[in-house]
């Protein structure tokens, strides 16, 4: 409750809506950045994972033959 009275004496009743607006929008683009970030590093360990399976089933056709 102080917090509050305290940033409505220091913004003033006008400004808090335009302060909470851009701590919004703040928050929204770090959690787009950190989806972002957390869908790259899964595409590259699935990419990995993919590459050696086929190099373990290429290895593994060129010896049967």
């Amino acid at each position: 409750m102080f917090i509050v009275l305290i940033i409505v004496l220091l913004f003033g009743g006008k400004k808090i809506p335009e302060l909470m607006r851009g701590l919004g929008k703040g928050i929204r683009e770090f959690n787009d950045a950190k989806n972002n970030v957390r869908r790259e590093i899964e595409d590259g360990i699935s990419e990995r994972e993919r590459t050696a399976a086929t190099s373990t089933n290429t290895t593994s056709t060129s010896t049967q033959q």
